[in-house]
């Protein structure tokens, strides 16, 4: 072959590969940017631009009046006593609550066929970036382009947040004690590491030509609940006002799974006392609080960065907590507080301080930004996309009914304003007119009235039973 001819060849392949990359890079622009903002444990209750609870969150509250928020998003629930896992095994795989069980000591394997959320982002041309709580088995730096301090699934555990305020000892926990571990391993509160990360995702994704999608993982507001005195300062015990659902003792927590065994349970004493659930409370909005303003300081250099015109950002959590409501502390139970969680989305042409009452599953998040970006839903998708929601098209949820479960000890379906909860070991069923009582105060379960109304629930449980391959055998 000449040389003549080899110039031709190679120029024919510089012209192919240049047009290969400015195919690429119109695709990519076209593409919106997703910065999704993930907490730990932290409730629907928690904002205070939602009204519920006297709480400081004002980034949270910008995010609230700059965008959409559904004001019912729920987790499915969970099959240990780490919600967490379930939660973020659905999340990033797309699969229902005992689909994901099935594959869970297996995600290295989804991992390797590329079917994660990033991984499905990635291959359209996004720029990916983590940071923080992980807690699947697989590994995040196969996911995902730029990996940074990646969390387990809670700092250490500090003995002396346990069993506390206990009547008539002396509480030697101190929440902003630095030499304690936990949130201040390593030397910075890693709420602020997970900010400073974000930070620099977000210098790192200026310079370049491709969409991002960051997945920002906080740990908090997740016990040990530590923040600095400044926080602490804000939420004297005198300002804390006790849950309305307050209980000294939830009647049937030894059989749902809920008792001193539960490692989230004994952080509070048995029974439950007002002083002790004033102080987790506090020490609770206090975390909320100093992780509002690294939330802040994020949406602070999104702005900054000139992406922000072009970029969704979402803001929701694993699942919620009790924190003393029914006389709860941690979130393996069905009531709202735990299995509810805050979503918040803002972005291009999403309505500004508007509220979506539909019912959502928290993990529909990533059949959504799949649409967004244009990816086909994996079939092994079980979740929703809810753009045409959040685009006003209808309102309507896809779906009639929402399902919970916890072990085989729990379960609840809400449908129509109504719930049913079921503990088979107990052999008790509980409903709740959530109209009328949105709190779950009122058992009703009991009123003739409500005969008709449980059969057709308890039906409608056992069909998302069959649905979500759940097989364990229910009573009426």
């Amino acid at each position: 072959m000449s040389r003549s001819s080899n110039f031709g060849t190679v120029a024919c392949f510089l012209i192919f590969g240049f047009c290969l990359l400015t195919v690429r890079q119109s695709l990519a622009v076209e593409r919106p940017n997703v910065l999704f903002l993930f907490a730990d444990d932290f409730s629907y209750e928690a904002i205070d631009a939602l009204g519920y609870t006297d709480i400081e969150t004002p980034n949270l509250d910008r995010l609230v009046k700059r965008g959409t928020t559904f004001t019912h998003a729920y987790n499915m629930g969970g099959w240990n006593g780490a919600i967490c896992v379930a939660s973020r095994n659905m999340l990033l795989t797309g699969r229902s609550l005992w689909r994901a069980e099935q594959i869970a000591k297996s995600t290295q394997e989804e991992c390797k066929a590329g079917r994660l959320w990033p991984q499905l982002l990635k291959n359209v041309g996004y720029d990916t970036y983590m940071t923080g709580k992980w807690h699947i088995q697989a590994k995040p730096e196969l996911a995902f382009d730029v990996v940074r301090h990646v969390r387990p699934g809670m700092p250490d555990t500090v003995p002396a947040s346990y069993v506390r305020p206990a009547p008539g000892k002396i509480d030697d926990w101190s929440a902003s004690d630095t030499s304690l571990g936990g949130f201040w391993n390593g030397g910075k509160h890693w709420s602020e590491v997970g900010a400073d990360d974000a930070i620099n995702f977000i210098e790192m994704a200026k310079s370049k030509a491709n969409p991002f999608f960051m997945y920002i993982a906080f740990n908090a507001p997740h016990d040990p609940r530590q923040s600095p005195q400044e926080f602490l300062d804000k939420y004297p015990v005198s300002r804390i006002k006790l849950p309305k659902s307050f209980l000294s003792e939830y009647p049937y927590k030894d059989a749902i799974g809920c008792g001193p065994s539960l490692r989230d349970e004994k952080l509070a004493p048995f029974p439950r006392t007002e002083h002790s659930i004033q102080i987790h409370r506090r020490e609770y909005y206090s975390l909320i609080t100093h992780l509002d303003q690294q939330i802040g300081r994020i949406l602070d250099s999104l702005e900054k960065s000139g992406l922000a015109e072009n970029t969704y950002v979402f803001f929701t959590a694993d699942h919620g907590l009790a924190v003393g409501n029914h006389g709860l502390v941690g979130k393996q139970n069905m009531y709202d507080h735990s299995i509810r969680v805050p979503f918040i989305v803002n972005g291009p042409q999403v309505k500004r301080d508007h509220k979506v009452s539909a019912p959502i599953y928290l993990q529909d998040v990533m059949a959504t930004t799949l649409e967004l970006a244009s990816v086909p839903k994996p079939s092994t998708t079980d979740f929703h996309s809810f753009l045409p929601l959040l685009r006003g098209e209808t309102d309507r949820s896809r779906y009639d009914a929402i399902y919970g479960a916890y072990l085989q000890l729990q379960r609840c379906v809400i449908m129509d304003q109504w719930k049913l909860i079921v503990y088979p070991a107990a052999g008790v069923s509980r409903l709740y007119d959530l109209n009328n009582d949105p709190l779950e105060l009122k058992d009703v379960a009991s009123d003739p009235a409500n005969t008709d109304r449980k059969k057709v629930l308890f039906q409608k449980l056992l069909t998302l039973q069959s649905e979500f391959g759940d097989k364990l055998s229910l009573k009426p």
